[in-house]
């Protein structure tokens, strides 16, 4: 009857389309493991990945997918993160054309890939991390990950030296600051001496 009692304070507690860490979960119950294997098997809960869940959410299209900001912000415990695909950088006007099919997750916390709700993330770890997507950070980001890129590396240096001017200058050299390595940090301060004769 206890059991049986905390199982339904558990399934009163969820809201559909919400995602779950175990220990959130696990303040509720006593046995938690057992409840969550149970929440599982009645289709009350899906599990995304170890120790994180989300109660199903239908639409008229079928169940909904979990939302990618709250997802990693309950993977992460943190919402100073931002996500997004190489493919982007080809809104910067560069010439860049290539199509990437991995997401990339620039945080504070945590590096490596991480498989969440079978996707897979790519993440990789700063000491500070923005909370919205720039187009001047998508640039500090593209010369952070400039050896990675299928593009033609002088090519792509060379479009952006002719273009860093209809860039907002200050935000660029405050995003390459705050989240560029030491190597993008001077690539951008060479590109302004190039395309302008004077130092940032």
């Amino acid at each position: 009857m206890r059991q049986s009692s905390t199982l339904k304070r558990l399934e009163a507690h969820l809201v559909a389309g919400a995602i779950y860490r175990r220990a959130e979960l696990g303040r509720l119950s006593s046995n938690i493991d057992r409840h969550l294997v149970q929440l599982v098997a009645n289709g009350r809960l899906r599990k995304l990945s170890q120790g994180l869940y989300m109660a199903p959410k239908e639409t008229s299209f079928g169940e909904a997918p979990p939302d990618s900001h709250n997802l990693i912000r309950a993977f992460l415990k943190d919402d100073h993160f931002v996500v997004y695909g190489p493919s982007q950088f080809n809104a910067l006007g560069l010439g860049t054309t290539q199509l990437y099919n991995r997401l990339t997750v620039f945080n504070r916390k945590r590096v490596g890939e991480f498989t969440l709700a079978g996707r897979v993330y790519t993440f990789h770890r700063w000491r500070e991390a923005p909370k919205q997507l720039t187009p001047e950070f998508l640039i500090v980001e593209l010369l952070n990950r400039l050896d990675e890129l299928a593009e033609d590396r002088q090519s792509l240096l060379k479009q952006l030296r002719e273009k860093i001017s209809s860039f907002n200058r200050r935000r660029l050299i405050f995003a390459a600051s705050r989240y560029g390595t030491l190597s993008t940090q001077k690539r951008m301060a060479t590109l302004f001496e190039e395309s302008e004769g004077v130092k940032p």
